[in-house]
Formats: C-alpha cells, sequence, structure tokens
C-alpha cells in the first residue's frame, strides 16, 4: 500500500483536522437537529485514529522506538492512547454523547501540541537508549494519562447528568448522556484500569532503575509516583463508598489535569530549561514506499 509522503506532522494535523471536524458535526446535530452525533462522529474519530497513527510510526521510525520524547509527542500519544480505548469500549454507547466528548477531547490535545511549535524540541535521536524496559515503562505510563483523560470525560458528563436530574432538565441533549449509574461505573472500571496501568509501569521502570541509580530523574518518579498515590487512593476511597458522586467526579477531572500539568515539569528537569528550536531539527523522516 502506498502512502502520500507527507511529514509526520502533516498526518498529524490531519488527524486533529478529524477530530474537531467530529466534535463540529456532532455540535451542529445536536443544536440544529436535537439528536446525538452517532455514526458519523464515530467515522470522523477513525479516520484521524489512522492518521495520527501514520503519523506517530513516522516518528517512532526516526528515533527508533516510542515517540515520547517531548511534550508534542506525549500529548499525541495521550490523545492517541484515549482514542484506543474509545474505539474499543465506546461502541457500546455510540448513540449518545460520549463519542461527541472524546473527538473534543482528542481535537483539543492535538491541535494544542500542534500550536505550541517549542513543545516539538527533541532532536531525533533514540531518546530511551535502545533500552526496553524503560520504552515500555513509558510507553504504559502515558497510555494511563490517556485512560484518565477518557475518565475526565465521564466524570464531566456525570456532572452534567447529576446537574440535570438536580435542575429537573431531562429533555433536549441531556436526554443523550448515558445514566448516572452507567457514568458511575464505567467511571469506577476506567480509574481501576488507569491505577493498574500506571502501577504496572512503576513497576517495569524499577527492573531498569534497581540496577542503575543514577539513571534515575528524581523528579519524573517522584510525580508519577504522586499522579498514582492519588489515582490509587481515589479508588480505594471509592470502592469504600466514602468518596462517591460529585466528589468522585472532581476527583477524576482534577487528576487528569494535575497529571497533564506534572508533565510541564517533568519535560523541564529532563531538558534543563534548554529548548531547541523547532527550526535546527534535522529534516523529519517520511514513511517509506512499500
Amino acid at each position: 500500500m502506498m502512502w502520500p509522503e507527507f511529514t509526520d506532522r502533516a498526518w498529524l494535523w490531519i488527524a486533529a483536522s478529524f477530530y474537531l471536524a467530529g466534535f463540529i458535526q456532532g455540535t451542529v446535530s445536536l443544536l440544529r437537529h436535537g439528536r446525538p452525533p452517532g455514526g458519523t462522529t464515530y467515522l470522523f474519530i477513525a479516520g484521524g485514529y489512522l492518521a495520527q497513527l501514520v503519523g506517530l510510526s513516522i516518528r517512532g521510525r526516526a528515533v527508533a522506538g516510542c515517540p515520547l520524547g517531548n511534550p508534542f509527542e506525549i500529548f499525541q500519544f495521550i490523545a492517541w492512547s484515549a482514542i484506543t480505548l474509545y474505539l474499543v469500549v465506546g461502541v457500546t454507547f455510540r448513540k449518545s454523547l460520549f463519542g461527541y466528548f472524546t473527538s473534543g477531547l482528542a481535537a483539543s490535545l492535538t491541535l494544542l501540541s500542534l500550536a505550541i511549535p517549542v513543545w516539538d524540541h527533541t532532536q531525533r535521536r533514540p531518546i530511551f537508549g535502545l533500552n526496553p524496559w524503560i520504552e515500555l515503562h513509558a510507553a504504559l505510563a502515558v497510555f494511563s494519562y490517556g485512560v484518565f483523560g477518557l475518565l475526565a470525560l465521564t466524570a464531566f458528563m456525570f456532572l452534567l447528568r447529576n446537574y440535570s436530574l438536580k435542575s429537573k432538565r431531562q429533555g433536549g441533549w441531556f436526554s443523550f448522556l448515558p445514566s448516572i449509574m452507567e457514568l458511575d461505573h464505567i467511571g469506577v472500571r476506567l480509574l481501576g484500569a488507569g491505577s493498574a496501568i500506571l502501577a504496572l509501569s512503576l513497576a517495569v521502570g524499577s527492573v531498569y532503575w534497581l540496577k542503575d541509580i543514577s539513571s534515575v530523574n528524581v523528579t519524573k518518579l517522584v510525580l508519577t509516583v504522586v499522579v498514582w498515590l492519588i489515582a490509587a487512593g481515589a479508588f480505594t476511597l471509592r470502592l469504600l463508598g466514602i468518596l462517591i458522586a460529585k466528589r468522585f467526579a472532581w476527583v477524576c477531572l482534577s487528576l487528569f489535569i494535575g497529571a497533564l500539568l506534572s508533565l510541564a515539569a517533568v519535560d523541564q528537569s529532563r531538558t534543563g530549561g534548554k529548548k531547541t528550536s523547532p527550526a535546527s531539527r534535522p529534516a523529519r523522516v517520511v514513511l517509506e514506499r512499500s
């Protein structure tokens, strides 16, 4: 199969456009026609997912590994992770607003990263030293952040559904939200899954760290552990029935926002505050013709 010779960023712009188109189409469907986006939004998301997969694959070939070397790549990977999970579990909710909000999240993350050139500062070289343990650790950690992204969407929809019930607004687009019980159950499962994946990431990383303590980025490790402790603590409190309803939803939203903010501190500690101008980077590798 022959792909057009676009650069990685061109493919990622295409992906972002698909995600944004899905969100816009969903908004129009809700405001003008009073019905959920449905299959059309799903197709936009699937198209964006494929384009993003190609773009990330090109970058992966350039660094001989998973492209997670800077905030740009991490935000792209988080969006890709969230979409991956949605395409697996979101079919059940295709007639609800789950896909609509997912396309909005993916569009926001991808467009934000594309709009800030300084985030894409890493030189095109192997970023994990060809160490499979560290690469697996990083991929699992960022994938868990994608799970937390879907968790944040679920929490947001829970708050909207809770508001509709208390204000007795059951009609309009509120009627397309999943039930409050469904959203609560989904939230608990996503939080448990994200916590487990992040714990596995830390366990995999420790296999290498224990052999070479000096290689550990202390800031990154501490922040990752803090994110995991908050996630695991919230999951435990929810199972015990202590953290429930609106409080649980707000904690889930805050967890994802905090995880994204922690990435800035991690990147700062990795680069020492020095950024490489995008113009100084070597030319990108394009996907070979097959």
